[in-house]
């Protein structure tokens, strides 16, 4: 349901959720001043996060079968070492 503004003859304004098929309101429902509806530029647009780029969109979404054999993994696994696991193991006699 859409927002529409008015303005009061004594030039304050206020908003009013109509419907879009009834009629402009006539008189103020507080004041009963006259009153008409102010011509808004629209509820504009408000972009949050990160935002999108237009590449993001390129190919439908999805990867080229050529670019995805080619393409090599952000981060490579690296191997694993374990100094400390190693050197607690060697100090540690067998019991006798």
């Amino acid at each position: 349901m859409p927002t529409y503004e008015y303005k009061r003859e004594d030039g304050s304004t206020f908003e009013v959720m109509q419907k879009m098929s009834e009629d402009p309101l006539t008189a103020c429902p507080t004041t009963g001043q006259k009153v008409k509806r102010v011509i808004s530029g629209g509820g504009g647009v408000v972009y949050k996060g990160e935002g999108w780029y237009v590449t993001d969109y390129k190919n439908g979404g999805k990867k080229s079968e050529k670019n995805s054999s080619t393409e090599k993994p952000d981060s490579e696994p690296k191997p694993e070492t374990n100094k400390k696991a190693n050197s607690t193991e060697s100090s540690v006699k067998p019991d006798a």
